[in-house]
């Protein structure tokens, strides 16, 4: 076991539980627990969005594409950052003057139907799997790296701290351990940066010049096609990436935490400023991964590239620069998950429970025990899920999550702001087309078929993109749109009083 790494591993988990018992003192109500009662600076919100968004598929999975395939990684860091643009111009302010809680809130202030709620509760249910398994697959690959136990042991331990964090803190605690996650990545991932760029002595057209030479695919590393050889799928892979940031639910749920819409887009901006300069040095990761530590070292420790940036790490500062970096890949990873559950747990306890089961008459100690039993839910079937998914690259997983947001999320959120003829038929047929289009599509793409038995099912994938957003989104806006065409005419009283609320936030 390495004691450096288990000296680092310690002090962030005991850094992270003690902001998790300050935050249990003033967590004593549902809208603190899902919200933080409102009360985060944009700032601070701003770091936490940030925090929450760089994930293990950000760190470790991005890393290690742009290691193995090159300039066909980077198109992750790509659509990652171009996503934020949507958010902020689109559905920042709208979101935080319509809603309470959820995406449903916000949908429902339109159309007051326990339908709609509930697909958007399952809606987001599924997202947050699809997201969990990918950061449970880096927490396990990475805490086996780290401190030597099997891979199983290191999800569990995961899943016991992440619960706990949300079980106890709520979003206060959330939220506080999104910014010390964020500001310990930042610092990690520049540190690393800059022992790249010294060594190529900080010749950034040097470095790129090197890396024909350096990696088996030669200049070919530099252009797209490496890995992505179909121009469809490069497509429809963005498409995912750039669209389904606006509809992931752990992210939208970070606006409701703030006081007011002005103080959300100041959020956004903050987060914008530092997902843009993390994602700019993720090619100093890659490229160094690929250079001082070899694509065979790298499949070595880790079948989908992984662990990239923790051997470049080793390989630039020794055993104590890897253990850091892995300790920080650790909290990432714990801080992206407890954002997950609770907006997982958020869904079950405000939308399904509170709102269908209860008719909205729930009681506060009725709403904190339905959430803290989802969030024990939630986090035992990922688990499940993630024991089997071991030899999957994050960063993929983490991509098809963003397609389930983009189809199943992304047309009801537009559609409800901005027609005025969308009606309650259209918003259910947009959430369902969206979600079981997705999800039909991965069911036969070669994500589980291969003919040579390499994947999941031994067969050939009926459907030949390895993501389908390409598809499936337009399909959930058409669902939308046919819906609203069979169903009942809008409320265009109704549509009025939400326009003047999602502008100026009257309520």
């Amino acid at each position: 076991m390495n004691v450096i790494g288990l000296a680092f591993f310690v002090a962030i988990v005991g850094l992270t539980l003690f902001v998790t018992y300050i935050a249990s003192k003033r967590t004593n109500s549902a809208s603190e627990f899902y919200t933080a009662g409102g009360g985060l600076t944009g700032w601070q919100n701003g770091i936490a969005i940030a925090g929450d968004y760089l994930s293990a598929a950000s760190f470790l999975g991005i890393a290690g594409a742009i290691a193995l395939f090159g300039f066909d990684g980077f198109f992750y860091s790509i659509g990652y950052l171009v996503a934020y643009l949507v958010v902020l111009y689109i559905v920042a302010e709208p979101l935080r003057n319509l809603g309470k809680y959820t995406l449903a809130d916000m949908i429902t202030a339109r159309f007051d139907q326990k339908k709609i709620r509930a697909a958007a509760a399952i809606s987001t249910l599924t997202i947050v799997l699809f997201y969990m398994i990918a950061q449970l697959v880096g927490a396990g690959a990475l805490i086996q790296l780290l401190l030597g136990i099997d891979y199983w042991v290191a999800v569990l331990l995961v899943g016991v701290m992440m619960t706990i964090y949300v079980l106890w803190g709520g979003m206060a605690a959330t939220s506080w351990v999104q910014i010390i996650k964020a500001a310990l990545l930042m610092v990690g991932t520049v540190l690393i940066s800059v022992l790249v760029l010294w060594k190529f002595n900080f010749n950034i057209l040097g470095m790129f010049t090197e890396m024909k030479s350096i990696t088996a695919n030669g200049e070919a590393y530099l252009h797209p096609g490496v890995k992505y050889t179909n121009g469809l799928d490069t497509i429809s892979m963005m498409i995912a990436l750039v669209l389904g940031t606006a509809g992931l639910p752990h992210i939208l749920m970070r606006f409701f935490t703030v006081k007011d819409a002005k103080t959300a887009r100041s959020s956004v901006v903050y987060a914008t400023w530092i997902v843009g300069i993390f994602y700019v040095l993720t090619i100093f990761l890659g490229f160094g991964a690929a250079a001082f530590v070899g694509s065979d070292a790298i499949i070595a420790a880790n079948p989908a590239g992984n662990m990239a940036a923790p051997l470049l790490a080793q390989a630039l500062g020794g055993d104590i620069l890897m253990s850091f970096v892995s300790a920080v890949a650790f909290a990432t990873i714990l801080a992206v998950v407890a954002g997950l559950v609770l907006s997982g747990a958020s869904a079950f306890a405000h939308d399904l429970y509170g709102q269908i089961f209860k008719k909205g008459k729930a009681t506060e100690k009725q709403q904190m025990n339905a959430a803290r039993l989802a969030s024990v839910g939630v986090s035992a079937f990922s688990i499940l899920l993630a024991l089997g998914a071991q030899s999957m690259n994050v960063a993929f997983l983490v991509s098809l999550a963003f397609c389930i947001a983009a189809s199943a999320n992304l047309p009801v959120i537009i559609y409800t702001i901005y027609w005025k003829n969308f009606n309650t038929t259209g918003a259910l047929t947009a959430i369902i087309t969206g979600l079981f289009s997705a999800l039909i599509l991965v069911a036969i793409s070669p994500n589980l078929w291969a003919a040579d038995g390499s994947m999941a099912f031994t067969g050939e994938a009926l459907f030949p993109l390895t993501n389908p957003a390409l598809v499936s989104v337009p399909l959930g806006f058409l669902g939308g749109w046919i819906g609203t065409l069979f169903g009942a005419r809008a409320d265009q009283r109704k549509y009025a009083e939400v326009d003047v609320k999602a502008n100026i936030g009257l309520k």
